[in-house]
């Protein structure tokens, strides 16, 4: 199985080791493609790679795109491929390695990483696979000026909790849909169904096999507790992803929300939004089910690859430039844009859910081949069941069923 243990709650504790800069950037000439997805965090150190190193390079192109996971394994295939470098999470990762498009790294870190931290490599069964640089997680983000307006003097620890805010404030006439999460119709709504599985208890697979088990009082459980937070959240939910649901909250049209530890940095700065909203912004653990019980969010980590179908040349010179990037001089720069895993990081108040969540005691995003499969399963079967066309039971019925057919195609069940 692709599983790795993270202990992101030790990185994020402060012991991660020392990145220094890299001047190396690798053979001259070469062409550097990067596919990556669309957050601060990624840009900081996609284009310190390029600042330090497209002068040296025939090319050196950046596509930061929403749709990076959609379009990965495609853009990977063909020889030679698309892009010589994805930057990818604990679940992207083994979406391109399920096909054989990324390499092992265990050269280039010899020749170009002798400066970073071990503690950064991504090694399944003896090969590097993956350089991380970051870690994030969802949590819960709160407006304190409006939950006091409602009477709550402390922001919500539990999912009862929160549910209870989301109704006095509604109750008080101040905002009708108060919660704010990502719940676009596919890949967001699986994963928002995670975060409150977990939370609950359960169990993805049966122990030891790819049978799923999420059809269980866990996943029932999940759902319910679901459908009430949904119930104060905008009508268009199912439209919205990490920056539509930014967006509202710099608008000032949400209360209490679970977004990407990712958008913290974001939310707190001066721009695209107000004083009122930076400054009663409060950023904390992901909720759970009982008090001081295991956070609802899976932890993340990000980090680079690089590609198969790539020449020698590309693949030395694409990791050179980011390996480059990962050093305390980008750190400094950017400090507030991520939870860096790299020396220099001054965790501040963006980071204060992404660390409370992890010191709860919140699972890693499991790095299980299978575990794609199932998600899209999630994504695909649970909205009927949010928009009150099917029970619980029979929406957890379509996943697995929906789940097992991929599961047989894919060789993971006979």
């Amino acid at each position: 199985m692709y599983l790795k243990k993270l202990i992101l709650a030790g990185a994020i504790s402060g012991l991660m080791g020392s990145a220094a800069y890299a001047a190396d950037c690798g053979p001259s000439g070469q062409s550097i493609r990067i596919l990556a997805s669309d957050f601060p965090a990624i840009h900081a150190v996609a284009g310190t790679a390029e600042e330090n190193c497209a002068s040296g390079a025939a090319e050196f192109t950046r596509n930061h795109t929403t749709e990076a996971r959609q379009i990965m394994n495609a853009a990977l295939t063909p020889n030679p491929a698309e892009y010589t470098s994805v930057i990818v999470a604990n679940s992207t990762l083994t979406q391109l390695m399920n096909d054989g498009l990324v390499r092992p790294l265990n050269d280039l870190v010899e020749k170009y990483g002798a400066d970073l931290p071990r503690s950064l490599m991504i090694t399944i069964n003896g090969n590097i696979m993956a350089v991380a640089f970051m870690a994030n997680s969802q949590h819960l983000f709160s407006r304190t000026d409006i939950l006091e307006q409602a009477g709550i003097n402390s922001v919500p620890g539990t999912y009862d909790e929160m549910i209870a805010a989301a109704a006095a404030i509604r109750a008080a006439g101040i905002m009708e849909f108060p919660i704010v999460m990502n719940m676009k119709t596919g890949w967001n709504v699986g994963e928002s169904f995670n975060l409150v599985f977990l939370a609950h208890g359960g169990e993805f697979f049966k122990p030891g096999s790819a049978e799923p088990s999420v059809n269980s009082a866990a996943g029932i459980a999940a759902l319910n507790t679901l459908k009430q937070l949904v119930e104060y959240a905008h009508p268009d939910h199912l439209t919205q992803a990490s920056n539509e649901t930014q967006a509202i909250w710099e608008a000032g049209q949400a209360a209490l929300g679970i977004m990407w530890g990712s958008r913290g940095a974001p939310i707190l700065d001066n721009e695209g939004s107000s004083e009122e909203v930076t400054s009663n912004t409060v950023l904390s653990s992901a909720p759970s089910v009982e008090p001081g019980g295991v956070p609802g969010a899976t932890l993340w980590w990000d980090g680079f690859t690089i590609s198969t179908n790539v020449s020698e040349g590309e693949a030395e010179a694409t990791f050179a430039a980011l390996a480059s990037a990962l050093n305390a001089d980008m750190v400094a720069a950017n400090n507030d844009a991520a939870v860096w895993l790299l020396d220099g990081f001054k965790p501040g108040a963006a980071a204060a859910g992404v660390s409370a969540t992890a010191q709860g005691g919140a699972a890693p995003y499991p790095m299980l081949p299978q575990i794609g499969l199932l998600h899209n399963a999630l994504g695909a079967e649970l909205a009927d069941f949010l928009k009150g066309d099917e029970s619980a039971e029979e929406a957890l019925a379509d996943v697995e069923a929906a789940y097992v057919t991929a599961a047989k195609e894919a060789g993971f069940l006979q």
